[in-house]
């Protein structure tokens, strides 16, 4: 069995044992992008999943239903990326993150570095459009994230 397989295996088995699905914020002024992250997603298994375009709702969104994972974009009109990450952060955001961009790969290793300089716990920084693979690496990278502070709060 290849590498994906058993990791979509593995997702589907958390599923079954009726655990809580992964709470995933996604962010992106783009719909489009938006549609095609949730797609992936839930080629993927079972997640509950919420999608905004504007950063205002996305704070909301965050508080309300802390997600386990935020995939977000760094370049948005309202308020960009960064300033997003920061108010995150200050907000006490702790779940994973996943930053998106078409920008140079300069701009998103700055801005991950900002990131994690803030706090939060940055599991990867990728050019858009995201592919399939990465998207899985990222969900299973915040499984074991997760089980492991469930372990030390155990």
């Amino acid at each position: 069995m290849n590498n994906a397989s058993n990791q979509h295996t593995e997702a589907q088995a958390q599923d079954d044992a009726g655990l809580a699905p992964m709470r995933i914020l996604l962010l992106d002024d783009d719909v489009f992008m938006l549609d095609v992250l949730s797609d992936m997603l839930e080629q993927l298994g079972q997640f509950d999943i919420r999608c905004e375009s504007h950063s205002e709702q996305a704070l909301a969104t965050l508080q309300q239903h802390q997600p386990d994972l935020l995939i977000c974009d760094l370049s948005m009109p309202d308020v960009d990326g960064i300033e997003f990450l920061r108010m995150a952060a200050e907000n006490g955001f702790r779940g994973g993150v996943v930053l998106l961009s078409g920008l140079h790969s300069a701009v998103r290793l700055a801005a991950e570095r900002l990131a994690v300089a803030n706090g939060l716990h940055i599991l990867g920084t990728f050019r858009k459009p995201m592919e399939s693979a990465e998207l899985q690496l990222m969900v299973n990278l915040q499984r074991q994230h997760t089980a492991r502070l469930s372990g030390v709060q155990a």
